[in-house]
């Protein structure tokens, strides 16, 4: 009981299981529309998607496969890849382009999904394609977006928080092909205030970020989105399969992040320690005396003497 209380109200949407349970059931359907339409303002607009098997499956013995955080398909033919990922790894923007290419390779020369209702200049290229068999039509793509929330900084990227790529023209930027689009979101870089929040994309931004020290939704969250997020996403209201679950992976959310900060401390001690030991050996070749070396860098004179 003891942790119940102390636990904040709304889920971490940065644990696996937190994320799935704001975006990836059918309750969440309408949230997730949401925020990918205030993501793709001005560029495309979702009115309906459905949730695809996060499973691509091998097809050999040697691949094992993947699995999308989300794998989802739009009303007019549009796939999405939403990925949560909460700490750095080694290759992420590798990855992230495996995952896009992945889905792209198992598009290629497939006719539209059956409860696509394509439009009549799909419909007549596909027609064209059966009849006249030509080829270049097979590869008619349907365009895939990956959206990338990330809870650290990657290296790779500007330092900001929003990184949108296409396929561009290196020198004169123009797209090459809208059918490729990658957004990766770096929360560490979302720094708003929520007075500072005019716009319903960044509202939603800020809460994501900031929703798991909260026990209740603020006063400013006024629409009707934030009503379903706190309904959704309260920890009161997960049924008992889920919290189970979510405590679990709160538990391995926490683990993973006491070992971070342990690493970066040491990684932090380690690089003062080397520091010293340069300035050490500069002073030392200066002809400083040992004794006055130890005294201003805080080393032992037998430290001095190995270097």
């Amino acid at each position: 009981m003891k942790r119940d209380r102390a636990m904040p109200h709304f889920v971490n949407p940065f644990t696996d299981v937190g994320f799935k349970i704001i975006f990836g059931q059918n309750a969440s359907k309408p949230l997730l529309i949401t925020l990918l339409n205030e993501l793709l303002r001005g560029e495309h607009h979702i009115e309906d998607l459905t949730f695809i098997d996060k499973e691509d499956r091998s097809d050999s013995v040697e691949d094992k496969g993947i699995i999308y955080d989300l794998y989802c398909r739009t009303s007019t033919g549009e796939y999405i890849i939403v990925e949560m990922q909460n700490r750095w790894h080694s290759c992420f923007l590798d990855r992230t382009l495996f995952y896009m290419c992945r889905a792209i390779g198992r598009m290629a020369g497939t006719p539209p999904p059956a409860d696509i209702k394509p439009t009549d200049e799909v419909s007549s290229r596909y027609e064209v394609c059966e009849s006249a068999a030509e080829y270049g039509l097979r590869y008619k793509l349907r365009t895939i977006y990956g959206i990338f929330l990330m809870n650290f900084e990657e290296d790779d990227l500007d330092r900001k928080f929003r990184t949108d790529t296409v396929i561009a023209d290196r020198e004169t930027g123009r797209m090459i092909n809208p059918h490729f689009r990658q957004i990766y979101l770096q929360f560490p870089y979302f720094t708003k205030e929520l007075s500072e929040c005019e716009t319903l994309y960044d509202k939603l931004i800020y809460t994501l970020k900031n929703m798991n020290n909260w026990n209740r939704m603020p006063d400013a969250l006024k629409e009707q989105v934030f009503n379903h997020l706190n309904s959704l996403a309260a920890v009161a209201n997960l049924s008992e399969a889920d919290r189970i679950a979510y405590d679990k992976a709160l538990d391995r959310f926490s683990v993973s992040r006491i070992v971070e900060e342990d690493t970066l401390e040491r990684g932090r001690k380690e690089g003062r320690l080397e520091e010293k030991y340069q300035n050490a050996v500069s002073l030392k070749k200066a002809g400083v005396p040992i004794s006055t070396i130890a005294k201003a860098l805080g080393l032992s004179a037998d430290e001095i003497e190995k270097l």
